[in-house]
């Protein structure tokens, strides 16, 4: 298989996902979910990525749609399409699925995916993560991860923005 035909193979919709769920169930692996806008790849995505890897056989990651970001971050997001991001976090080799969603919180993902591991960042308290009660009471546990401190789209879009005024 050629590089870009893998890459892509990495991006389900949701029924390619629920048949992919469960073949990955069936042979036993553990299932890590995080969600995100991803916009602008940067140390602290693959330093949260990675680290979300970890507890898992398997990561999904579920991407907010073009229209999601913008209700959540403003009408000038996303800078790089769903398209190009969802291709961007596929390529990365610790990521094992993408899919997306449109909703303002992936809670009907979550309820559909089921994982044992539901990883956000550590900005949040476990007990308060969108799906932590469906996640729990289904056996699987809820964990936060510190962020890479200084990394952020925002921080990074900021710079950008500051630059073009000199």
């Amino acid at each position: 298989m050629k590089t870009l035909d893998l890459i892509k193979s990495k991006i389900f919709n949701a029924e390619q996902l629920k048949h992919q769920l469960e073949v990955w169930k069936f042979l036993g692996k553990k299932i890590s979910f995080t969600n995100g806008c991803f916009d602008i790849l940067h140390l602290g995505h693959i330093d949260y990525l990675a680290k979300a890897a970890d507890f898992g056989n398997v990561l999904i990651l579920g991407l907010n749609t073009d229209s999601s970001v913008q209700r959540l971050k403003g009408s000038h997001r996303p800078i790089n399409g769903q398209d190009q991001r969802a291709m961007i976090m596929a390529s990365l080799h610790f990521v094992d699925a993408v899919t997306f969603f449109d909703q303002d919180t992936p809670l009907e993902l979550i309820k559909m995916i089921m994982p044992d591991f539901l990883i956000k960042g550590s900005d949040y308290k476990a007990e308060e993560i969108v799906g932590y009660r469906e996640v729990t009471e289904n056996g699987g546990k809820v964990v936060t991860i510190d962020f890479l401190p200084g990394y952020s789209t925002s921080i990074i879009e900021g710079k950008i923005l500051s630059s073009k005024k000199l």
